[in-house]
């Protein structure tokens, strides 16, 4: 089998808006809205294990970009919100260690 090398953008992102999203399948999702500067997106991500929703609004966060949109309980998710797991194997964000300008991509 041969890989295909395939381009993930990976963005930073502020966090404008976020909230429960209970009526996704999978436990613990969270909807963001996110500014990349000259742009707006949506991701739906697995972050209320770790992260209190109303805490992540005003936070950078890493997401992949160019993966293309998915649409998850009539929520159109148009970035793949960046996280790792945790001690629990539950996702913890990526997030730059200080404010960096919105939409830099990772190199």
């Amino acid at each position: 089998m041969t890989n295909t090398p395939f381009d993930v953008t990976i963005q930073v992102a502020e966090v404008t808006d976020a909230e429960p999203f209970p009526e996704a399948e999978k436990p613990e999702m969270v909807k963001l809205w996110l500014d990349l500067g000259d742009e707006s997106l949506q991701s739906a991500a697995q972050l209320g294990y770790h992260h209190d929703p109303a805490e992540l609004v005003g936070r950078q966060v890493l997401c992949a970009t160019n993966l293309g949109s998915v649409r998850i309980a009539e929520f159109e998710s148009e970035a793949l919100t960046v996280g790792v797991p945790g001690d629990d194997e539950n996702p913890v964000l990526v997030t730059p260690e200080k404010s960096v300008p919105l939409g830099g991509v990772l190199y």
